[in-house]
């Protein structure tokens, strides 16, 4: 498989949720995105091929970053059904695992970390007025995504299923907390930013009223303690200090 090829399949992966649909949710786009690897692999017009393009049409969902590695892992494996050195029916075993591992580690760690932190550190640089270095940070960091998925899609074709062990090493769960501990210091330091002057306790004080209420909300469906925690928020609430802010 030359590298004109490879190319394709790399630039395709940026396309895989384009006709995202509830039945298959990402399952035609990743069809897309390997077709070109399967034509020159089994060949045109065969019933390999047929068979193959079949295999990437059942349901397949993940986190967008990690379709590279994935679309590269399996290339991999594609190649070895084609010889005959493991049977088709591996793909789908590997999918029902090594696909949604990934689709909840990428949700974690990118979702819930990277990206916050990306935003994070961009609006604090724009709340200090750092233009020029907002505009460093986040071409530095599309650059890096780009990167990342330039290497994962090289090393899963490369080296297949064997390359999982050495991602398993990154320990991307504790770099993600690690990252989610940094995002809430940055958020203090936005609100340090934001606050009026003397308002910073008003304003830390509504955030959490609300978070409370909300989580108690959200855990147990009951309204009696959402209303209970709003209710005892307005009791302890500094309306001085609320009305002087509004007054502003």
């Amino acid at each position: 498989m030359d590298t004109r090829v490879l190319l394709q399949i790399f630039l395709r992966t940026y396309m895989v949720g384009a006709t995202f649909n509830t039945k298959g949710m990402q399952n035609v786009g990743l069809a897309y995105v390997m077709d070109p690897g399967l034509r020159v692999i089994y060949g045109a017009d065969s019933h390999a091929l047929k068979q193959a393009r079949g295999r990437y049409l059942k349901h397949y969902n993940t986190h967008p970053f990690w379709t590279p590695l994935l679309a590269g892992i399996f290339l991999s494996m594609e190649k070895k059904i084609a010889l005959g050195m493991v049977p088709a029916d591996i793909l789908p075993k590997l999918r029902a695992t090594t696909v949604y591992t990934l689709s909840a580690l990428g949700d974690s760690f990118f979702g819930g970390s990277f990206l916050v932190l990306w935003s994070l550190v961009g609006v604090n640089l724009a709340a200090a007025g750092c233009i020029g270095t907002l505009v460093l940070w986040i071409c530095l960091c599309l650059m890096g995504l780009q990167i990342f998925k330039m290497y994962t899609f090289a090393r899963g074709y490369a080296q297949g299923l064997s390359f999982l062990q050495r991602l398993k090493s990154w320990n991307l769960i504790d770099w993600g907390g690690r990252l989610k501990l940094a995002n809430s210091v940055l958020v203090a330091l936005f609100l340090l930013q934001v606050a009026p002057a003397g308002g910073l306790w008003t304003l830390a004080f509504g955030a959490c009223a609300v978070l409370l209420a909300l989580a108690g909300f959200l855990r147990t469906r009951d309204r009696s303690i959402f209303l209970a925690v709003l209710v005892l928020g307005g009791l302890a609430a500094p309306w001085e200090k609320i009305f002087a802010f509004v007054s502003m």
